[in-house]
């Protein structure tokens, strides 16, 4: 029997809520995507971990017992991964990152690092839309480069605020204007990142500013896929100012949107990782931040 510590994340969550809707928002996790899970490690154990009643969910007896050992094995887990990158006086550095950084930060960041943090290599890893934490959740990441909002149990630090335009085809109707209210956008299909992205999800298809539901015209899962989704005409896309200038490409067109509030582009750190290649990095990007 493979249980993942994903599913014993999910099983605590919802045990301490006892409400599968709201451990789903605390996760930033879809509440389908949740009861799915659930039910997948109720499957690999052999018994029901919790009842429905009005209002929520109650732990079974088999669900009372575990919840402590599930506990206790996470806090096992996350205190034995730390000791361990704690033990290492060299090592490797990996940089969770769900789109190009540019913007100039990247390479003067590393290069500072490099100098606080001499034998220490850096490792940068793409990171797919359904793990809004880039990596940093499951412990596959030392920091990442992400957008708000993130999930809990993160500390950020802004790196830079830029305005939401669309990217479109580029023979579309609305490319001939300079610049797009929000409003003549709502019926257009929309590329969406997937359930899993969750609130991030949200935030790019403008749901912060709209009472209607958006229009999906397909799910995309990595940069590539959203732009190439675009170019094939199959949707528009939200983006940043800046990732437009990095994503351009022949057959897309980026204008500016008015009446939306601005994106974040953050560097992400697990709450209490005080390990000194983590504190290098950040203070390096902080220091590389000041001088763009």
């Amino acid at each position: 029997m493979d249980v993942h510590l994903r599913e014993l994340r999910y099983f605590v969550a919802v045990a301490e809520d006892l409400n599968v809707t709201r451990a789903a928002e605390r996760l930033f996790v879809s509440q389908p995507a949740l009861s799915k899970q659930l039910r997948v490690l109720e499957r690999q154990l052999g018994f029901q971990l919790f009842e429905r009643v009005p209002g929520g969910v109650v732990l079974t007896r088999q669900g009372a017992v575990l919840l402590p050992v599930a506990r206790d094995l996470l806090e096992r887990w996350g205190a034995g991964a730390e000791a361990a990158r704690a033990a290492a006086p060299t090592g490797t550095l990996v940089i969770g990152m769900q789109t190009a950084v540019g913007r100039g930060l990247q390479q003067e960041a590393l290069r500072r690092f490099r100098a606080a943090m001499p034998g220490w290599e850096v490792s940068l890893r793409l990171v797919g839309w359904d793990d809004p934490s880039g990596g940093l959740a499951d412990g596959s990441s030392g920091v990442a480069f992400i957008w708000l909002p993130v999930p809990p149990g993160l500390r950020t630090y802004v790196l830079a605020t830029e305005r939401r335009g669309v990217a479109m085809p580029a023979d579309h109707p609305l490319a001939e204007l300079a610049e797009i209210p929000f409003s003549a956008l709502r019926d257009e299909p929309f590329i969406a990142l997937p359930p899993a992205a969750g609130p991030l999800r949200d935030f790019w298809l403008g749901l912060d500013a709209r009472e209607d539901e958006p229009v999906i015209g397909v799910t995309a899962n990595t940069p590539e896929e959203v732009f190439e989704a675009v170019t094939s005409g199959l949707g528009v896309v939200l983006v940043a100012e800046g990732n437009a200038m990095l994503y351009n490409r022949p057959g897309m067109a980026y204008r500016p949107v008015t009446g939306l509030p601005p994106g974040e582009l953050a560097i992400a750190w697990r709450e209490g990782d005080k390990s000194p290649q983590v504190t290098a990095f950040i203070d390096a990007l902080r220091q590389a931040a000041t001088k763009v």
